[in-house]
């Protein structure tokens, strides 16, 4: 018996094989240079077509003329010039626009009345293209820096606004009744409850706002501007110097390319516990 037994338990041995653990969840994760791979293949086909003469350069230059325009433009100190006034407009509109939407995003998530009033504002405003709001706002405001950062400043509060109530209702309510079933004051339960649970998603808005507000300067400055990246744009453009004007776009990307840096080290920082 004891010899069946252990034949038994030898041969069901042989028979078991380790199944690989499933329960680690889904981890999204991306190749750490594969992104910088792909983008310098592109880049060297592109240079090899335009060394060849396959391209013509005066419809899409070579990245190599592209460098050379940035380069003159750096050294000639008008670079500097065109990025600095489009840096201020942005930095400046997406702030006041960050600091009202969000103001306004939580008393919308936290207030039924500033909900029931709210709402049907942002509905309504919310699709209209803010750069055709800029005739108006120059009739306002006049001619000078105001209504193009208060472009800036509407396109980044809607979305912003948006962002921080759908955070908000997307906080679990048992975690809130279980801090009021303990009667935490409201301030508290929205300093260590709501912020950190809608806090994802606004600073999804806030890559979201980054975008809205790079693409309204530029358009407001190809409207009205003598000096930023648009109106740099819209020149070379107009003299066909696809160099300098690639130059702009190129620009345009590495901006948005180092504030997305920005950002994910913010949800480094901030969002430690996910």
């Amino acid at each position: 018996m004891l010899d069946r037994a252990a034949a038994e338990t030898s041969a069901k041995d042989e028979t078991t094989r380790r199944v690989r653990f499933r329960g680690a969840g889904f981890v999204p994760a991306s190749s750490r240079f594969g992104g910088w791979i792909a983008l310098a293949l592109v880049i060297a086909v592109w240079q090899a077509a335009g060394s060849a003469g396959l391209v013509n350069p005066l419809f899409l230059p070579a990245p190599s003329a592209i460098a050379r325009a940035i380069y003159e433009l750096a050294i000639s100190g008008a670079l500097w010039q065109h990025l600095s006034a489009s840096l201020l407009r942005i930095g400046v509109g997406w702030l006041l626009g960050t600091a009202a939407g969000v103001a306004v995003g939580f008393a919308i998530g936290l207030s039924r009345l500033a909900r029931s009033v709210g709402i049907t504002f942002i509905s309504a405003l919310f699709p209209i293209p803010k750069i055709a709001l800029l005739p108006l706002l120059i009739l306002w405001l006049g001619i000078g820096e105001e209504p193009k950062i208060a472009t800036i400043a509407l396109g980044v509060f809607f979305s912003t606004a948006i962002s921080v109530y759908s955070g908000v209702d997307a906080v679990p309510r048992n975690l809130i009744r279980m801090a009021q079933s303990f009667n935490v004051p409201f301030a508290t339960i929205v300093r260590k409850v709501i912020w950190p649970g809608a806090l994802p998603s606004i600073l999804a808005g806030f890559r979201i706002t980054a975008s809205v507000a790079l693409l309204l300067v530029v358009s407001a400055e190809m409207i009205g501007a003598q000096y930023g990246i648009g109106a740099f744009v819209l020149q070379a453009g107009n003299l066909m110097q696809t160099d300098q004007l690639l130059a702009g776009v190129v620009i345009l990307s590495v901006f948005g390319l180092a504030v997305g840096k920005v950002i994910n080290l913010l949800e480094t920082k901030l969002l430690h516990w996910r």
